[in-house]
């Protein structure tokens, strides 16, 4: 039931937890190191057991037991795998540091914190080994002077080896920050996260094997804009634009299933499935969470889905299955006033969506120059996969739909 390690992978961060009763007896990746897919994080066993057979690479006839992650992870540096032993920290004292000078925090309880700009440094935790946990968090009551306890942690922590040089020589150390002030002044290195170098990786390849090309429509949201609110009256969750799009867009796919396609390299796959992938920005980069069935389902159904989607990737709550098996990925800006943009396809999937704002433009009605709400989406296209008629196509019914989205509701 211990907690033996926090492991982040590029979409999530989750506790490992100790499911054997036993000592731990080895002690595998440190803080920030990237764990193998079924590596070795930790053994625990029998206090004397013979632990050589696993580290030897086999993965069971030892008295001991190997805790492996589910996937491989390449961990931040507030969610690196450790091992947490029992003589570690002590219990009594607040902010408990790791091995590497890491706090015991649990992923929400550091939420919190950044949410409240609560210092966890100065939170007594009252988990296993001074951990800290949601309720510390929330709790805690910030005072004017922190506790002797409180001051001691972080003191240790920050401490480096070579600390009592400087004291032995205190002339010859005191230059030497207004000689290093200019060069760290002048950037800040950010270890790049695993979430990003997926990002970096996935992407690249994407747009620098698949053929994109993009086609740019224009769509009156005008009817759009007069049925969300008529809806809003009666929907038990709000409906937002991006619910509307993402609708639309299902029943575009259904109409048009050459666009609900994948590249498998020596074969094309249509999917009969539509899951539409929905971009969610997060700290780290982006996070794309699938709502499954996405035609099969209502307005209201697909707007609870989404919010729920966005928080759960947010928080690095999501789980393989929820952001697994898109067939189709929609990208929305508009609520950052951008008006147009094209985005890269998420492979293996054929297309991708960018939706921009709303903005009111002048357009031509019945002869007449009149106010209009008009809402540009870019598509890009695989042209391995989608040739440009097949797309625009696409396009038109998506354009038909929310310019008369009572058909939507048929």
């Amino acid at each position: 039931g211990d907690i033996l390690a926090e492991v982040e992978t590029d979409k999530a961060t989750m506790e490992l937890e100790n499911y054997e009763d036993g000592t731990l007896l080895y002690t595998g990746p440190k803080a920030g190191e990237a764990v193998a897919v079924d590596g070795i994080l930790a053994i625990i066993g029998e206090e004397g057991a013979d632990i050589q057979a696993l580290l030897g690479g086999q993965s069971g006839g030892s008295a001991a037991s190997a805790a492996a992650p589910a996937e491989a992870s390449k961990p931040a540096e507030t969610a690196a795998p450790v091992s947490a032993p029992a003589q570690s920290a002590a219990p009594a004292q607040p902010a408990a540091a790791a091995p590497g000078g890491r706090i015991l925090a649990s992923p929400l309880a550091k939420s919190i914190a950044k949410e409240k700009g609560i210092n966890l440094a100065e939170v007594v935790g009252s988990g296993d080994n001074g951990r800290i946990v949601q309720r510390d968090v929330e709790n805690f009551q910030p005072s004017g002077a922190a506790t002797p306890v409180a001051q001691a942690a972080p003191a240790a922590v920050a401490a480096p080896a070579t600390a009592p040089a400087p004291a032995a020589q205190p002339q010859a150390a005191a230059p030497a920050p207004s000689a290093a002030s200019p060069a760290s002044d002048a950037y800040t290195d950010t270890p790049v996260s695993q979430m990003r170098k997926v990002i970096a990786k996935r992407l690249s390849e994407s747009l620098f094997t698949a053929p994109h090309f993009y086609l740019t429509m224009e769509i009156n949201m005008d009817k759009a804009i007069e049925t969300r609110s008529k809806l809003n009256e009666l929907s038990p969750v709000k409906l937002s634009f991006n619910d509307l799009v993402l609708k639309a867009t299902a029943m575009g796919l259904r109409q048009h299933p050459a666009v609900n396609s994948s590249w498998l390299g020596d074969k094309i796959r249509q999917n009969k499935l539509i899951n539409i992938g929905v971009a969610v920005a997060v700290d780290e980069g982006l996070l794309v969470p699938v709502v499954r069935n996405a035609d099969q389902k209502g307005l209201s159904q697909i707007a609870n889905e989404v919010k729920e989607l966005a928080g759960k990737a947010k928080s690095k709550k999501l789980q393989p299955a929820e952001w697994e098996g898109s067939t189709f990925t929609i990208s929305n800006l508009g609520m950052f006033g951008i008006e147009e943009f094209t985005a890269i396809i998420n492979p293996p999937d054929a297309c991708i969506l960018a939706v921009g704002g709303i903005k009111q433009t002048p357009v031509v009605k019945d002869g007449q120059i009149v106010i209009g709400n008009i809402m540009k989406v870019t598509l890009s296209c695989d042209h391995r996969v989608v040739d440009g008629a097949t797309g625009a196509a696409f396009l038109q019914t998506l354009k038909g739909l929310l310019e008369d989205p009572l058909r939507m509701l048929i």
